[in-house]
């Protein structure tokens, strides 16, 4: 089906739809007329290869509309560095897949690249202020933004050069991970948007004084590149059903959602919007409750939890894995307080025990449970999950945060750390206490906290395994992205920038003689 089609299946306003050849296409930021309700998809704690959430979205929003709700999926755009690197393209599986797969796993609609070549205009007019005379008296050992690129690049983590006699120490980030990236999904229109890209902090001057963006008078010309990667992107499942596909990957070390306007034009256009966020509940969905839902101004009606008997079994042992989803099932119930539904990713191998092991522990908590054959089966294969998903949308629950807006930086950590993560104590290292101490003098303190960590652990060491608990959490440096209104806190030796593997998936990436692509998944 081509998307001008679907896009008239979901009654979405002819105006709104700007294609991008017959298969994608952009949307405006215009409000419909429906108040849909909200379905988050989140996992246990993740394996290198994933849980299998964006499968089970897809195959969930495919159930629902089978079933005959009318549904939109709002689903994270994939980064190029795990297509190529060890995880693989990340647009679904088998019968629950996005499509076109290759051009949104790779290109798409050049939001990335918009995102990077903004994030690099900044990092070029701070160097050439002070090639041309540095008026703001910008100190270049105080630079905090950095370049990004959309692909593993260990050689740029660091990178040094010279603006006639000043020695630049700086690097690049990743750009989901960049400070661009999260203001893009963060931001409700064009207006916020820029307004925030003016707010980001750059530097410091010779006197510690901050210099923002808006000091170089950068705001215009970057909102100007990123004008078009705003407007959310339009793709399709294979049952022909309305994806829209954008921004927010790496809930590790960014926020790890997708984008608030994508979310709202879906809310508006359908009954129900079933989004996700990135790796386990942990980061993704914490991040998602405590930050994009304050903007978003409207918490989940649901929140699906995927686990799958594989990824318990890497968690050590199948009791540590099933400790695991405890700890994830708890946190969601008792310190969100969500309603919860446990979605079993079923694979072939799955041996019959290790199900009902699951679907034990499930009901020793309460919480609803169903078996999903996604990847095998599509929608078909999710329909009692998305019956159990309907109805629990229709009960009531009063959801909550983890921390105040009003409560000051590490008592936000150490209430993430201590509530989330099972540690008995946050410690500091000497550069973060610093970087803590700046952000108090420059007034942060209704800023969101963002904590970059191991997407393999509940804790900032990714061997530590099950759900661990009386640890110390240690915070090894802090990011202020004044901008976003946040504060990055990054534990153990977590990078902002990858690398990729010895044997990556590059490796397997091939043009066949009929020009087709083989080897993203």
């Amino acid at each position: 089906m081509k998307i001008k089609d679907v896009a008239r299946k979901f009654k979405l306003p002819k105006k709104d739809v700007s294609l991008y050849g017959q298969n994608m296409a952009k949307v405006e930021n215009r409000k419909g007329h429906k108040d849909g309700k909200l379905v988050l998809v989140t996992a246990m704690t993740s394996n290198k290869f994933g849980v299998g959430k964006t499968t089970i979205s897809i195959g969930l929003g495919d159930a629902m509309n089978r079933l005959g709700h009318n549904t939109i999926l709002a689903l994270r755009e994939p980064s190029m560095g795990p297509v190529f690197g060890v995880k693989g393209g990340a647009t679904g599986g088998g019968k629950a897949s996005l499509i076109p797969s290759d051009e949104i796993n790779l290109h798409f609609t050049g939001d990335f690249h918009a995102i990077a070549q903004a994030n690099n205009l900044l990092s070029s007019i701070i160097d050439n202020h002070i090639f041309q005379g540095n008026e703001l008296d910008i100190d270049t050992d105080n630079i905090f933004f950095k370049r990004c690129l959309d692909i593993n690049d260990r050689s740029l983590r660091e990178i040094s050069y010279k603006i006639r006699d000043k020695e630049i120490h700086t690097g690049f980030n990743i750009t989901a991970a960049s400070e661009i990236m999260a203001i893009m999904c963060l931001s409700i229109d064009l207006a916020d948007l820029k307004n925030n890209l003016g707010n980001i902090l750059v530097a410091l001057n010779g006197k510690g004084e901050p210099v923002y963006a808006r000091d170089l008078q950068a705001e215009e010309s970057m909102c100007v590149l990123l004008k078009e990667a705003f407007k959310p992107n339009l793709a399709q499942t294979l049952d022909g059903n309305l994806a829209i596909v954008h921004l927010g990957p790496f809930a590790n070390i960014a926020h790890g959602c997708n984008s608030i306007v994508a979310t709202k034009y879906a809310l508006s256009h359908a009954d129900y919007c079933v989004t996700e966020a990135g790796f386990g509940s942990d980061l993704g969905a914490e991040k998602f409750l405590d930050i994009k839902t304050r903007i978003l101004g409207k918490d989940p009606e649901a929140v699906v939890l995927v686990v799958a008997v594989n990824v318990i079994k890497e968690q050590g042992s199948f009791e540590a894995g099933l400790a695991n989803v405890r700890k994830h099932i708890e946190n969601l119930r008792s310190e969100f307080r969500a309603n919860v539904v446990v979605a079993i990713n079923k694979h072939k191998e799955d041996m019959d025990e290790e199900i009902e092991q699951i679907l034990g522990l499930c009901n020793e908590l309460g919480v609803k449970t169903a078996i999903c054959e996604a990847f095998d089966k599509g929608g078909k294969g999710c329909l009692d999950l998305a019956k159990k998903v309907v109805f629990a949308t229709e009960e009531q629950y009063q959801m909550k945060k983890i921390y105040d807006l009003a409560d000051d930086t590490k008592t936000k950590i150490e209430k993430l750390a201590t509530k989330i993560y099972g540690a008995k104590s946050v410690s500091y290292s000497k550069l973060a206490e610093e970087k803590l101490a700046l952000a108090e003098k420059l007034d942060t303190k209704d800023f969101f906290v963002n904590v970059a960590k191991t997407q393999f652990s509940f804790s900032d060491k990714k061997d530590l395994l099950g759900a661990p608990k009386d640890y110390v959490f240690e915070i090894t440096d802090i990011e202020i992205r004044s901008g976003a209104k946040m504060i990055v806190a990054i534990a153990g030796n977590m990078l902002l920038m990858p690398g990729l593997a010895k044997k990556s998936n590059y490796l397997n990436i091939k043009l066949s003689k009929h020009d087709e692509i083989l080897g993203i998944f």
